[in-house]
Formats: structure tokens, C-alpha cells, sequence
């Protein structure tokens, strides 16, 4: 990946930030993006000192054509050619049922989780399709394969983007460009904290008693899908923690501490 450029969204924390570091370690060059700059500018850092000869940031919210329209020129003065396209922007707001559920959750699900996605994608492609070779990596969710009480609006929008990056498979096929959706199962990040609203003793509970995924599990699988062979497409991805047999049955131990004093291993 020396000198490829890989454009991250949702760069500030999580899958996003975890990624921007390891594709640094490969010497890839970044363009990173969120809306918050002063986290992007700490991850930037860190990508440079982990390898990246180039680490920029700029302000992206992909809820916003305008936004996304803007961060694109501005890529466009970076470099004329975009490698890898990780849209990794989303998230869930809540989870109350379809009978409870708020109106500005479910409108930030969708216009972050799906319409974002063909946002971005619609902005960069002009980058990435005479090029082939290049990947286009959108972050899924196990979601996206199942439902859950309270999940309505987030199964749906994780729906959406399987099957945005199905169609965009058909619709790019001849160009030489990958297409791949990364669909992770339960993995401890600030996916839960946003859901809960700050609620950090009810997100603790997402991950109680289990050894969940971690954000660079998934960033290490990003960097292998983008290093196959140009010839080799990785459709999708599913990947989920031993403990989690299915979206309902995870297996919990009674606690952390008794369990590390039965292995030997640190909690």
C-alpha cells in the first residue's frame, strides 16, 4: 500500500481511526474525515508517527451533500487519484422500538448509514474509476443480516448499505474496481456509547462477561481486503466475536476477573 491514497470516513474514533493506523503502517497516504477535526488531528498524528507519509483532515459530516461535495474538492487538491474508499461514517441512535421510536434517530440512521454511503461514493468515483485495481470497502453490520427488537431503523439502514454495495458491484463491473461490505458483529467501540446517548453504564452492559471485537480486528481485515490481488474481489465479510453464536445468544461469562483467574490472562 506504499503511496496508495485511502480516504476514511468517520475517521475520529473506532473502526475509522483504528484503520487510518494500519493502513499507515502499510506507508499508504490518508485522507480522513468526521466532524470532529480535533480527534481527526490526534489520529493524524498517530498515522504519521505509525508511518503515513501523508495524513490529512478536513471536516465531514456525509449526512450533508454540501459537506461532502466540499470535502471532495478538497481532495481533489490533495491528489487525483483515490485507492481505497473506506466508507466507514454511520451508527445507531437508540434503540426503542418501531411503536416508541424518534423521528431524528431514525432520519441520522439513514442519512448517515445509507445515504452517506452513496454519497461519498457518488463524489469519489470520479477518482477511482479510471483507475482499476482501487476498492471501494463499505462498514456493515452483522445488523444487516438480522434483526432485534429495537433495531428497526438501524437493521434497515444496515440493509441498505449490503445492498448498495451489491448494486454498485453490477454497476462498476467492467472497471476493474472491488466493491466489499465488512459486516462486524459485536465489537466494542463507541458504537454503543452514540446509541445510548453518553449512557456509558448501559453501553458498559453491550460488552459485559464477553471478548467482543475490537476496532483493529477490523482494521486488519480492511487492510487485507484492500491488499488482494486486483483480479480478487472480496464480496462480503462477516465477522463475528467467538462468544457470539447469533445476534441473540452470546455467551457471557459470570466475570471478567474470575475468568482471568481460571486462564492465567489479565481482564
Amino acid at each position: 500500500m506504499t503511496n496508495k491514497w485511502v480516504l476514511i470516513t468517520g475517521a475520529s474514533s473506532g473502526f475509522g481511526a483504528a484503520a487510518a493506523r494500519a493502513f499507515a503502517a502499510e506507508q499508504a497516504r490518508l485522507l480522513l474525515g468526521a466532524r470532529r477535526v480535533e480527534r481527526l488531528e490526534e489520529v493524524a498524528a498517530a498515522a504519521r508517527q505509525a508511518g503515513s507519509p501523508d495524513a490529512h483532515v478536513k471536516l465531514l459530516d456525509v449526512s450533508s451533500t454540501e459537506s461532502v461535495n466540499a470535502f471532495a474538492d478538497w481532495v481533489r487538491l490533495k491528489t487525483n487519484r483515490v485507492d481505497v474508499l473506506i466508507n466507514n461514517a454511520g451508527g445507531a441512535q437508540g434503540l426503542d422500538t418501531v411503536a416508541e421510536g424518534k423521528d431524528a434517530d431514525w432520519e441520522t440512521m439513514l442519512q448517515t448509514n445509507v445515504l452517506g454511503v452513496m454519497r461519498m461514493t457518488r463524489a469519489i468515483l470520479p477518482l477511482m474509476t479510471p483507475y482499476a485495481g482501487g476498492s471501494i470497502i463499505n462498514i456493515g453490520s452483522y445488523a444487516a443480516h438480522t434483526v432485534y427488537e429495537g433495531g428497526a431503523a438501524y437493521c434497515a439502514a444496515k440493509a441498505g448499505e449490503l445492498q448498495i454495495t451489491r448494486t454498485l458491484r453490477l454497476e462498476l463491473n467492467g472497471t476493474g474496481l472491488r466493491v466489499s461490505s465488512i459486516d462486524p458483529g459485536l465489537a466494542e467501540t463507541e458504537f454503543s456509547l452514540v446509541r445510548f446517548k453518553g449512557d456509558k453504564t448501559r453501553a458498559k452492559k453491550v460488552y459485559e462477561g464477553t471478548q467482543p471485537l475490537t476496532a483493529q480486528d477490523i482494521a486488519e481485515i480492511l487492510v487485507w481486503v484492500a491488499k488482494r490481488p486486483s483480479h480478487v474481489n472480496i464480496d462480503e465479510m462477516l465477522v463475528k466475536p467467538v462468544d457470539q453464536a447469533a445476534i441473540h445468544k452470546v455467551y457471557r461469562r459470570a466475570s471478567i476477573a474470575s475468568q482471568s483467574s481460571r486462564t492465567g490472562q489479565p481482564p
